[in-house]
């Protein structure tokens, strides 16, 4: 099977540095990670074949990059919580305040990004939402070796991550792509750097645990049965 046959958030588990690839490529390797390489860059053909090379020519490792996929299902979410939970809980806020303050400042501009800080309110509201529930249900569950019970709930946050993708979709397109304008003070910019960092870092988060936690925790054999199948989380996290 050619690289561009294989789906994307499978070449992002495998291929080191793959994911910085399609960043620049502007490929949804997280939310879209189950469409094909090919389905996923339709209607650039005219790139594809730089793609292609750009993903052959990087090397087998990236330094001081882990292997996720060989880490134990434990360390994986203890490294979730870490590097993008704690993150997120971080660069929401100051994003929010800055956005606040572009809006206010600069608000008669054609360019100014209105709405942005409304939109990123609702953003921290439902991934702090989002995050409890992994937190105080999916990830002790996962933790426990019970993924194989976890069926709805994996399901649910599934679903939640492409809400995301779109609500980084409306960012984008508030922004621009997030490209700053000519003129823009320190203020603006640093928001827009902010906002691409915190993009960059979803769509790592989701990348993750879509592709890497989930089709884990869903392959391993059952450890317990400790859950029955008419246990409340069966259905869902909420």
């Amino acid at each position: 099977m050619t690289l561009l046959d294989q789906p994307v958030g499978q070449l992002a588990r495998q291929l080191p540095g793959a994911t910085r690839v399609f960043h620049d490529y502007g490929i949804d390797f997280c939310c879209g990670g189950r469409a094909t390489l090919r389905d996923s860059f339709a209607g650039r053909e005219a790139d594809l074949a730089r793609l292609v090379a750009a993903l052959e020519a990087l090397p087998a490792s990236q330094p001081g990059e882990r292997d996720w996929q060989k880490a134990s299902i434990g360390d994986l979410v203890d490294h979730i919580l870490a590097r993008y939970h704690a993150v997120h809980r971080q660069q929401l806020p100051e994003l929010i305040r800055l956005a606040r303050r572009v809006e206010h400042v600069h608000g008669e501009r054609g360019d100014c990004p209105s709405g942005l800080a409304e939109h990123l309110e609702v953003m921290h509201q439902e991934l702090e939402s989002h995050m409890q529930k992994e937190e105080m249900i999916l990830f002790p569950l996962l933790k426990r070796g019970s993924g194989h019970s976890a069926h709805g709930p994996i399901a649910v946050m599934r679903f939640e991550h492409d809400e995301h993708g779109e609500a980084l979709a409306r960012l984008m397109a508030l922004t621009h792509d997030i490209q700053t304008p000519k003129g823009a003070c320190t203020t603006w910019r640093a928001l827009y750097a902010g906002l691409r960092e915190f993009r960059e870092d979803l769509m790592q988060h989701i990348h993750l645990e879509n592709n890497v936690l989930f089709e884990r925790a869903a392959s391993e054999p059952p450890v317990s049965s400790e859950l029955s199948l008419t246990s409340p989380i069966e259905g869902g996290v909420a």
